[in-house]
């Protein structure tokens, strides 16, 4: 196989992929419906047609029959008053109208017949355009509801894939709390123990200095209230032992 004709052939392989993609099955149903309802239109207008030659030719027979009658008649007239050559006439004419009539009626036969095969085609036709429109419309809201349950399953498919996503970023998230707690524990355990300098405290003051000075502010606090009761006049207060 030739380049050119390798070529030709992925072209038209692609462009039928890109057809069937953007191709809606509903739309294709909808528009082979249109088309066989034309063809349908088109088999009426040709029963209607034939139709109307067969009345034509049968109004044609009709003045004719009544032509044949009245020439008869003539012709019985004619002879009653002895006129024999216009009774021969009215006759001559009779025959004439009657080979018309047989013509004539020949061909309002086969028309008529043609009719017959029209409306029998018609009403094959009809019945199987009525069977296409009820398949067409099956087949419709089958494809829709097929295409809803698929972009649905899409839909829960990617949300599914989010959640994944964030369920894995949950963890990690629960992974880094959790080292942040175990650190903040151990740094609190750390600084309890005196092995971290607290930042609270001020400059140069380690625990034990900060006990001793507690001491000492008790101390002084005691001394102050000694100091207060004995300014109070006697039989006032009560030392506290």
């Amino acid at each position: 196989m030739s380049l050119s004709r390798r070529i030709a052939d992925l072209f038209r392989m692609k462009v039928n992929k890109a057809l069937d993609r953007a191709e809606d099955p509903r739309e294709v149903l909808d528009y082979s419906y249109e088309r066989q309802l034309e063809m349908l239109t088109k088999v009426n207008r040709g029963l209607a047609d034939v139709a109307t030659s067969r009345k034509r030719l049968e109004l044609q027979l009709a003045q004719l029959h009544k032509s044949a009658e009245t020439l008869t008649a003539q012709a019985q007239q004619a002879v009653s008053v002895g006129k024999d050559e216009l009774a021969r006439e009215a006759l001559t004419r009779r025959a004439a109208a009657a080979a018309q009539i047989a013509e004539l009626t020949t061909q309002r036969d086969s028309v008529a017949a043609e009719e017959e095969k029209l409306k029998a085609a018609s009403e094959r036709l009809r019945a199987k355009v009525e069977a296409f429109r009820t398949r067409k419309e099956t087949i419709k809201a089958t494809y829709t509801a097929a295409e809803a349950h698929t972009r649905i399953g899409e839909a829960v498919s990617g949300i599914s894939e989010e959640m994944g996503d964030v369920g894995v970023a949950m963890r990690r998230a629960e992974d880094k709390t959790s080292q942040l707690q175990a650190r903040a524990g151990a740094l609190d355990e750390l600084l309890a123990s005196g092995a971290l300098d607290d930042a609270t405290r001020p400059a140069g003051r380690d625990d034990i200095q900060a006990q001793l000075d507690a001491v000492s502010a008790d101390a002084q606090i005691e001394s102050q209230l000694a100091q207060m009761r004995k300014q109070l006049p006697a039989g006032t207060g009560k030392a506290e032992s």
